[in-house]
């Protein structure tokens, strides 16, 4: 086996093997914000699945959310996975932007329905809801 092909297969491993970790301390984790984090990616490709198929989603938030999740589930990354705690930084950066670019073109509401994990995260990581300003009355 070429030397190329087997540090290809140990990088997929290792990748796939993060992953797993992951799933399974968002699932054995007790209810806080330890495992609000450790859910946070798999969350993240949950709600882009969903995000993908509703048809109040505009096109190019669907292009976003698509982004995101090809980025989280690349094996190319500018952190590699195997570094532990900041290996998975730089998916969580990029999915953190584009959730808050597809929170200005998508309503709350529709992002909230597609999160699976604590809305509270969502929430914080959207930030305060926008008012909706008045249309503008002519001759004011």
């Amino acid at each position: 086996m070429p030397g190329w092909l087997l540090a290809l297969l140990m990088a997929a491993a290792v990748l796939v093997g993060s992953w797993l970790v992951l799933l399974l301390l968002a699932r054995r984790l007790p209810p806080g914000l330890a495992r609000d984090l450790a859910a946070f990616l798999p969350d993240c490709v949950t709600a882009a699945r969903r995000l993908r198929r509703d048809p109040r989603v505009p096109r190019r938030a669907k292009v976003a959310v698509a982004f995101a999740a090809l980025w989280v589930l690349s094996p190319v990354d500018l952190i590699p996975e195997f570094i532990p705690v900041i290996g998975p930084l730089d998916d969580v950066i990029v999915v953190a932007v584009v959730l808050r670019y597809a929170a200005r073109a998508v309503p709350r509401e529709v992002l909230l329905e597609a999160w699976p994990g604590n809305p509270d995260l969502l929430n914080r990581l959207l930030g305060p809801a926008r008012r909706q300003e008045p249309p503008a009355q002519p001759g004011r």
